[in-house]
């Protein structure tokens, strides 16, 4: 066992309040690449042009060339022992909450359900003209199959998922609850992401000026380990965290 899962076992038992930060290195295990790595999404698609609030009410059409090929990366992904374990560490009450940058709801099918979303959740759709929300599988076979834009049952406009494309501004509930969390935590698990991106970035930082622990699961150093991380696990985090869940011999 290595040591450094030891250490983070030890502080987490004597936590009164762990949160979690989650990025894109938790779902890669799921089968979800980063978006910004090599043969992600970003390669194929100029984020500037086709990820953008104002490229998509200018034309939603073009947008969706880009979705359907997201949804064809992700509709088949499934929790892995990543998303598990903290669903888990929630479960007896060592997590309290959940913070993902990711827009892959797989938090949420593992378990977890204090889960606070940076980026929205493409398991749902909206539409930007009446308002309407619909659950995303209520589409799943003309956006997978077929790939035919959805629209509105009710105005029959084009509908956006509700993740937060470039140009739009975080959710203030999300904002508000990550840092009412980050003040309140003595643990903070940053878990795939290299938390150099705001808001997002700011969460172990507040965190960390409150005295809690930085524990850190990467599968290499980014610049929060040479700053603020405490503890760092180096691997994958489908391998990590649930040999930190055996280690704390939860019943």
């Amino acid at each position: 066992m290595d040591i450094n899962i030891v250490k983070a076992a030890e502080v987490l038992q004597s936590a009164t309040y762990a949160i979690a930060l989650t990025g894109a290195g938790i779902s890669t295990e799921s089968g979800i690449p980063d978006f910004r790595s090599k043969g992600g999404l970003w390669e194929k698609y100029d984020p500037s042009e086709y990820a953008t609030i104002q490229a998509f009410t200018s034309d939603p059409e073009k947008v969706w060339r880009m979705l359907f090929d997201m949804s064809d990366i992700t509709h088949n992904a499934r929790p892995n022992p990543g998303h598990e374990a903290l669903a888990e560490l929630e479960r007896v009450g060592v997590l309290k909450h959940i913070i993902t940058q990711n827009i892959d709801n797989l938090h949420q099918e593992a378990g977890s359900r204090n889960v606070i979303e940076y980026h929205g959740n493409a398991s749902r759709l909206e539409c930007l003209n009446c308002g309407a929300k619909y659950p995303r599988k209520q589409f799943a076979a003309a956006i997978i199959g077929e790939r035919v834009v959805p629209r509105c049952t009710k105005c029959g406009s084009i509908l956006k998922p509700s993740v937060i494309f470039f140009g739009e501004m975080i959710p203030q509930e999300a904002l508000f609850r990550s840092q009412e969390a980050a003040h309140q935590a003595d643990a903070v698990l940053v878990v795939g992401t290299s938390a150099v991106v705001y808001p997002a970035a700011g969460i172990p930082l507040i965190a960390k000026q409150h005295n809690a622990v930085i524990i850190e699961f990467n599968t290499e150093n980014t610049g929060l380990t040479e700053y603020a991380t405490d503890i760092f696990i180096l691997g994958m985090a489908g391998t990590t965290l649930p040999e930190l869940v055996e280690q704390m011999r939860i019943p």
